[in-house]
């Protein structure tokens, strides 16, 4: 095909070869694809790149959209006002059902009206030349209006928010008039057989299935079943680091709640109820596979009778698995460490904190940053969270623990090793060795913050010049959450009380924004939605390294401390702050969530 015509025959084909998004090969294939496509479907040659080549989205509508100079919506979704998101609803709600099909199967709804014209309805597409748009806007009765080209990206975040998908199991709940109630003997154990006759007559699988779904949709990280006293059991979720109260049933044994959860997670006995299990539940929701980790903990129940069990779900969204480092929350000094760190050959890079505030995430996408074909990626990990493209994770089982597999890593020719958790001596020793041998280590450590993670290493028993040539980096981290964009209230004085607590001069935080905590209908009137990481980081110098080798009886945390605030280091609490400044979060939150170093 002679290139050099392609503007004369479609101008999109044209565009996106110049700009090298499309190889000369594909879009002769594609444009093929399009001729004999013609008299069938009639599609363009953009849908035909993104339909049948894979092609990203947004690259290719965004050129078809400058071309034919549509307008591009450029507002964050979050920032809708409310008042436009009821007049969305209406508006797809109101129409009838041919029109409204065609809306949600083709990608594009009506926005606004124009505030110039309040006869020209506007309309987002996330693709603005579909030849249904005209036949949309008629059967809404609107004769005048405007496409703008709407993200995919952002058209799903927006379409989630208007049209929250039915709930089937929470629907089956609500219209079932079923009521539990099964009588158990105060000398008689159990009766196995009625408590199955019992869950399989009843609304119970209903409610573990709904919980399951909307613990996704909610975003929350944990779904915890509390069995209590007078036959209740409170269904709770974590969203953004907060418990919050899902359902309470009633008049429902909590060994049956619990014997349901069971029931639905392999790996797991029913009729155990004096040890701990562990097992996890897989499921398809809204076309995503969603993993749950599922823990079985015994409790004191407050009669004999009672065989109270407290059970945790985990939620395990691959979505949520962030890749782009830029994502992450790193500013100044403390992301030029951790890019510096991770892209040395050789050493350790160490990230710390407490359960849930996020290492995990942080080590995974650091791992995407430094995987290739060219470098075998292993990871140890007991359990394994999130499956990692491009990395071989070993399988953690009775039969090869989490020790052997740590000792095997060592003879399966590693360039960069991730070690879930170096919870005691061999396994740090282990992770030390690989960092000092050539390899590029990750790992966590459960402490406080960053200079504590080397007195710890030290009392594990980890020899000082290993500690301080062996690690590149130690970081530190905690989730605090944001404020919720919707009503987030400026600061026109700040608290004298906040600003002793915090150490901070009143007349010099004068010059910067800052908000505080409300609450509305969208952050459920917490004030806040979503978290975001805050971090320390100890990036080991030559002075750092000295520092360390030249301990005693014990590191001195302090003196770690004091050099790595001259180079350059921000603690905890400092790094709260700069999130202060940028308007993300509140002084309380950030006093809630850090300490004073």
């Amino acid at each position: 095909m002679n290139f050099e015509n392609i503007e004369m025959t479609d101008k999109i084909g044209y565009i996106l070869y110049k700009k090298g998004l499309v190889d000369a090969q594909t879009l002769e294939r594609a444009l093929n694809t399009k001729i004999q496509d013609f008299n069938k479907n009639r599609r363009n040659l953009a849908q035909i790149l993104v339909q049948e080549y894979g092609f990203d989205h947004d690259s290719i509508f965004k050129e078809v959209a400058t071309l034919y100079a549509f307008r591009e919506f450029t507002d964050r979704v979050e920032e809708i006002p409310e008042k436009t998101l009821e007049f969305i609803k209406t508006m797809i709600n109101n129409a009838d059902s041919e029109i409204k099909d065609l809306m949600l199967d083709n990608a594009i709804i009506p926005y606004k009206f124009d505030e110039k014209n309040k006869d020209k309805l506007f309309f987002l597409a996330v693709d603005p030349t579909n030849k249904l748009i005209p036949k949309i806007a008629f059967g809404l009765g609107s004769k005048k209006y405007e496409v703008v080209f709407i993200r995919k990206k952002d058209y799903d975040k927006l379409i989630k928010i208007i049209i929250t998908p039915e709930n089937e199991y929470l629907k089956a709940l609500q219209s079932s008039s079923e009521e539990l109630n099964i009588d158990v003997r105060e000398d008689a154990s159990l009766d196995e057989q009625e408590l199955d006759a019992e869950i399989n007559k009843s609304a119970l699988i209903n409610l573990i299935e709904a919980a399951l779904i909307e613990g996704v949709r909610k975003g929350a990280s944990d779904i915890h079943f509390i069995p209590r006293s007078g036959n209740r059991t409170e269904i709770m979720m974590r969203i953004d680091g907060i418990l919050q109260t899902w359902h309470i049933q009633e008049n429902t044994l909590p060994e049956a709640v619990a014997a349901v959860v069971k029931d639905r997670s392999k790996g797991m006995d029913r009729f155990e109820r004096e040890m701990a299990q562990d097992g996890f539940i897989q499921r398809e929701i809204d076309k995503h596979i969603i993993r749950y980790r599922v823990s079985v903990l015994p409790i004191v129940g407050t009669e004999l009778k009672n065989k109270f069990e407290s059970i945790v779900i985990r939620i395990l969204d691959d979505r949520k698995v962030i890749k782009d480092l830029d994502k992450l929350g790193l500013i100044g000094y403390a992301k030029e460490a951790f890019v510096k760190a991770i892209n040395e050959p050789q050493g350790m890079v160490i990230l710390t904190g407490p359960t849930g505030s996020g290492k995990s995430t942080t080590l995974v996408a650091a791992l995407y940053q430094v995987i290739s074909p060219e470098v075998n990626v292993l990871t140890v990990e007991d359990p394994v969270e999130y499956v990692i493209e491009g990395a071989r994770q070993l399988k953690i089982g009775f039969k090869m623990n989490f020790e052997q597999a740590i000792r095997a890593i060592l003879r399966h020719d590693p360039d960069i090793v991730l070690v879930g958790e170096m919870r005691d001596k061999e396994t740090a020793e282990t992770a030390i060795k690989l960092a000092n041998t050539g390899h590029l280590t990750f790992s966590t450590l459960h402490t406080n913050d960053a200079p504590s993670a080397v007195s710890r290493l030290y009392k594990m028993g980890i020899e000082p010049f290993l500690i301080a040539y062996a690690i590149n980096l130690i970081v530190a981290q905690r989730l605090i959450r944001k404020l919720c964009e919707n009503c987030k209230q400026r600061i026109k004085e700040i608290d004298g009380s906040l600003a002793n607590a915090l150490k901070i001069d009143k007349d010099e935080w004068k010059k910067y924004t800052i908000y505080k905590a409300v609450g509305c209908n969208e952050c459920n009137y917490t004030g806040y939605k979503g978290r975001l990481a805050i971090h320390e980081a100890l990036y080991f110098t030559k002075e750092i390294r000295q520092i360390i080798v030249n301990s005693g009886v014990e590191v001195d945390e302090e003196k770690i401390r004091q050099q790595s605030k001259r180079d350059g280091t921000l603690n905890l609490r400092e790094s709260g702050l700069e999130k202060v400044k940028q308007g993300l979060t509140s002084f309380e939150e950030v006093i809630a969530n850090t300490s004073e170093q």
